[in-house]
């Protein structure tokens, strides 16, 4: 083997180590783990999985952490534009040099484990926050929970966001399946934060049979608009007033209430101002990250299940444009696309289809995706065979006043960006 010399080398090598892009399951990631001698990644860990609202979450706790002067290490995934994303020590992105360092290490331990991917990356990402003398630890789960490498780490607060119907092929087929796999990250006697109103079941069963200590949204800590065109996040004796989150969409009121519930169970002193700057601060791209072309406001959002197509045509319903509303559909193969158009289809008057056989194995080809949209009413539909394709036919037919939404993958988010980038 020639030992990979660059980021690109290192990530192209470690794409091809495993025969599959995901296997579930900790032995192997435990054992390399063990070899390299990790220990905790930093004083304090909160572990995050959950359908949707996972990175928005992320964000949120993330931001009030460091307005607070706590030193943050933060594990995230996908990336969208550069994989160095992934991985932020105190604010910034980690260097080429250390995840080529990291990388090594993970690399010489290893030995003949087959490692996937993204267990390889997150072996990389502990050793690097170790090294770091983090204040706290963010790890956002990749799939699942309960076997995802993430959870190699005992978090001192687990939360669980949502649980909706997403990758069933891995998780089960129904939401008390993939509520007992999310909630696997749980630990014994530690917080367990929910984000769902009513979660599954099997959620609550794992946490009582562990003594995790279940703290629910809309049961034990409420938000809701105030008077003062802000927000209130209370608990049973506590209470703050905050400014509305510059993250746009309804859904991320929920998802900083979960972020700061999950920080007040963590037991760090965070006092208000840092709750009120974390809330307005936090950023996170291709979430609704807005442009303006021509005239035209185009918005992109990674959301790419049912679940998410609601909250997406919740935010169209109480922001409403002046003119046409376009959607630029680019969805994965493995996913319910009709479920997703049809949540969106009342907010939009024209869609523009686009094939994702540029994404790798889990791509589709927009006359497949059409075929199987053919009993969800899409006004005009356009066709075409890509992403960057597709918003260019979009741009042309739009007019000033006029909204184009692309949505339906990550892959969709990452091609319209590098695409608005160059106009």
């Amino acid at each position: 083997m020639t030992t990979p010399v660059n980021l690109d080398d290192w990530l192209d090598y470690i794409e091809r180590q495993h025969p599959e892009a995901i296997e579930m399951g900790l032995e192997r990631v435990r054992e390399v783990a063990a070899a390299m001698g990790l220990g905790k990644p930093a004083a304090r860990v909160v572990t995050v999985a959950g359908t949707n609202g996972k990175g928005s979450t992320v964000a949120f706790i993330e931001a009030i952490a460091r307005a607070a002067g706590l030193r943050v290490g933060t594990y995230t995934s996908p990336h969208l534009l550069k994989y160095n994303e992934r991985v932020r020590i105190d604010g910034r992105e980690a260097t080429d040099e250390a995840l080529v360092e990291a990388f090594s290490i993970v690399e010489a331990a290893r030995g003949d484990v087959p490692l996937t991917y993204f267990e390889f990356g997150t072996l990389a990402a502990l050793w690097l926050f170790e090294r770091s003398t983090l204040d706290l630890t963010i790890l956002e789960v990749g799939l699942g929970g309960r076997l995802d490498a993430t959870n190699l780490v005992d978090s001192d607060v687990a939360v669980v966001t949502t649980v909706a119907l997403d990758h069933q092929d891995w998780l089960g087929d129904d939401r008390e399946a993939i509520g007992f796999e999310k909630a696997g990250i749980a630990r014994a006697w530690k917080p367990l934060v929910l984000g769902d109103d009513d979660p599954p079941a099997s959620v609550l069963r794992h946490a009582y049979a562990i003594g995790a200590s279940a703290i629910r949204a809309g049961s034990d800590f409420f938000f809701e608009h105030n008077d003062e065109g802000g927000w209130r996040w209370r608990e049973l004796g506590f209470a703050l007033d905050l400014p509305l989150p510059t993250l746009a969409a309804p859904v991320q009121l929920r998802n900083a209430a979960i972020a700061i519930a999950a920080l007040r169970a963590l037991d760090v002193q965070i006092d208000d101002a840092a709750f009120a700057n974390g809330v307005a601060s936090a950023h996170l791209p291709g979430r609704l990250q807005r442009f303006e072309r021509g005239g035209v406001e185009i918005v992109v959002d990674v959301g790419h299940n049912p679940q998410a197509a609601g909250q997406l045509a919740a935010w169209l319903r109480a922001s409403p444009s002046n003119g046409r509303m376009h959607a630029v559909y680019a969805a994965l193969g493995d996913k319910d696309v009709a479920g997703v158009a049809s949540a969106l289809s009342p907010q939009v008057d024209r869609w523009w289809l686009a094939g994702t056989l540029d994404a790798g194995v889990r791509g589709i080809d927009v006359d497949a995706l059409a075929d199987r949209l053919r009993d969800v009413a899409l006004a005009e539909a356009g066709r075409h065979a890509r992403v960057g394709d597709a918003l260019a036919a979009a741009m042309a037919d739009a007019s000033p006043g006029d909204r184009i939404l692309v949505f339906g993958s990550f892959h969709a988010a990452v091609t319209a960006l590098q695409s608005l980038s160059l106009r």
